[in-house]
């Protein structure tokens, strides 16, 4: 795992670095499986985590956190909380009840579809994208996509890691994208 430059100096980050297990072959051949269940196993690598984000985010009017199913509810709640927003979990086709929006998105081995209920965001709130991973772009790219069609302003997304040589930042159409290390 690289750290990011601007972030060398704070120690926290190389704990968390050093608490995530890379898995080969996960979930199928050529994969090497980002594995974040290793970091919620040490508390204070997954507090440092969550205060990386909510010291970023603290003060900057954002009223929604978007957790992407399933690792960005692990990030999300923690992170909304701190900030005052409120979580509103992006989930995959059947897990909702009730009337819900859609969008289909390619990812690096196939393809799948985010949700989220209807009125669950307004127009006009300032809304901050969260999972554990960039990799292609695609989940972010439809995370946005969904929320913007719901007449969200999405400020910024925040991973934990990046994957830069699947150029998923690039498909963001210039949307900020905040992590805490890459992983090559």
């Amino acid at each position: 795992m690289a750290v990011c430059e601007d972030k060398e100096q704070d120690p926290r980050i190389q704990l968390i670095a050093s608490s995530i297990r890379v898995v080969p072959d996960f979930p199928k051949k050529g994969i090497m499986f980002q594995d974040i269940t290793t970091l919620l196993l040490d508390p204070k690598a997954f507090k440092d985590t969550v205060d990386l984000f909510v010291e970023r985010y603290t003060g900057n009017g954002i009223s929604v956190v978007a957790g992407v199913e399933a690792r960005g509810f692990i990030f999300g709640p923690p992170i909304a909380l701190a900030i005052g927003a409120k979580f509103i979990p992006l989930r995959k086709p059947r897990k909702l009840p009730g009337e819900v929006i859609s969008e289909n998105y390619v990812l690096e081995y196939g393809t799948d579809c985010l949700q989220m209920h209807v009125g669950a965001v307004q127009p006009g709130e300032r809304a901050l994208v969260v999972d554990d991973l960039v990799a292609t772009g695609g989940t972010l790219c439809a995370a946005i996509s969904l929320l913007e069609r719901a007449g969200a302003e999405v400020v910024e997304c925040a991973c934990v890691i990046e994957l830069p040589e699947l150029k998923g930042r690039e498909k963001l159409n210039g949307k900020p994208l905040y992590i805490l290390m890459e992983s090559h």
